[in-house]
């Protein structure tokens, strides 16, 4: 056979092919889409949103306190919890939505009478008045109003561990030795007497959130002492 030939036979057997292959893929069957599809359902997560974070024992423990006291609570969409097992260093008050699923994390003080050696870290909880010291358990926000912190929120205590908070003013309020400088200087926070102190431009994001109403639980699961 002589190039001609051959070239042409060539040619011929690749347009063959190319048209075998594309009348073998016209003629597959396509299954034709549904008029009204429905939506494909979200797979579900695994484990719990929080099941990983550190603060998901107390978070689970404030979410038993929030059944508990249930006739005291109308609003149950957000609940702040303060872990004082962290140290004051580090982001230990959440704002956590049950509903959504989200967290906002902010520095909190722990009161002077719980860390009597200014470790950055409490020791203990108490709820004698002029103790000084931060009082586990579930607390009511209540109103909001100015004072000599400035912007303030009020709390009633709802358990025998903390029914003092009224009368000891007890209350959310921002502090200037509670900062990211201020960690950044000492490596932790300054000392309330008692109160959860908060970076003074956190204070009108935190009183939004919670408002009047809603549940703030406070405690320290492992290695606890109370006084």
């Amino acid at each position: 056979m002589d190039r001609r030939k051959f070239t042409k036979f060539a040619l011929s057997g690749l347009a063959f092919s190319f048209l075998t292959d594309s009348v073998g893929k016209a003629a597959l069957p396509v299954a034709p889409e549904p008029a009204n599809r429905p939506p494909v359902p979200a797979t579900p997560s695994a484990a719990p949103i929080f099941s990983r974070k550190p603060y998901a024992l107390l978070l689970d423990e404030a979410k038993a306190a929030l059944d508990q006291h249930a006739r005291d609570f109308t609003l149950r969409d957000r609940i702040a919890i303060a872990d004082f097992n962290a140290p004051s260093k580090e982001f230990r008050f959440h704002i956590v939505d049950l509903i959504g699923g989200q967290a906002n994390s902010y520095l909190v003080s722990h009161g002077r009478g719980s860390d009597p050696g200014h470790s950055g870290w409490l020791q203990s909880f108490s709820n004698e008045p002029n103790s000084l010291a931060s009082s586990s358990g579930a607390y009511k926000t209540l109103t909001v109003y100015d004072g000599q912190h400035g912007r303030s929120m009020r709390l009633a205590g709802l358990d025998p561990q903390n029914n003092n908070a009224e009368m000891r003013a007890i209350v959310i309020h921002g502090a200037d030795y509670v900062s990211e400088d201020h960690v950044a200087a000492w490596g932790k926070c300054g000392r309330s007497e008692g109160c959860f102190a908060l970076a003074r431009h956190m204070v009108p994001q935190v009183l939004g959130m919670l408002g009047p109403g809603r549940m703030v639980y406070a405690n320290k699961i492992t290695g606890m002492v109370e006084a």
